[in-house]
């Protein structure tokens, strides 16, 4: 019985297709990732930059909370809880648009409950609309 392989002397070969394949797909990785920080840096972030006291700078927040209990969706306006979008549309015309909305999703949300809140915002006028995920 023979154990030993044929030509046993001769070192094993390396392919390098594959390595030269991870070394284009790393390549344009980096390529397509450096490109897309380019889109990144022209959205606005919705930041005011204060150049002296105003009024509006002392009120709180307008903050609409979206929140699942017990399965179904509210949105929380101040003290007021909200189970459908037409009084939630209601209760967000009769806001000040000036200062603007931050919409505060909390986990078990569905997106489309969330993109609602935000759609509302907008329809009622408020031009900044900021999306804020709770922690």
């Amino acid at each position: 019985m023979r154990f030993k392989r044929k030509g046993g002397d001769r070192k094993p070969e390396l392919n390098l297709a594959s390595m030269i394949d991870a070394t284009f797909l790393l390549l344009s990785y980096f390529i397509f990732t450096a490109g897309a920080g380019a889109n990144e840096a022209k959205l606005s972030p919705n930041l005011r930059v204060q150049e002296g006291t105003q009024a509006m700078d002392d009120l709180d927040p307008q903050v609409l909370d979206v929140v699942s209990v017990g399965g179904a969706v509210v949105f929380r306006l101040g003290s007021n809880e909200l189970t459908t979008r037409a009084m939630l549309t209601e209760a967000v015309r009769a806001l000040p648009t000036e200062q603007g909305l931050f919409v505060r999703v909390h986990s078990g949300v569905d997106v489309g409950s969330a993109a609602a809140a935000i759609q509302v915002a907008r329809d009622a006028g408020f031009k900044a609309v900021t999306y804020v995920p709770a922690k």
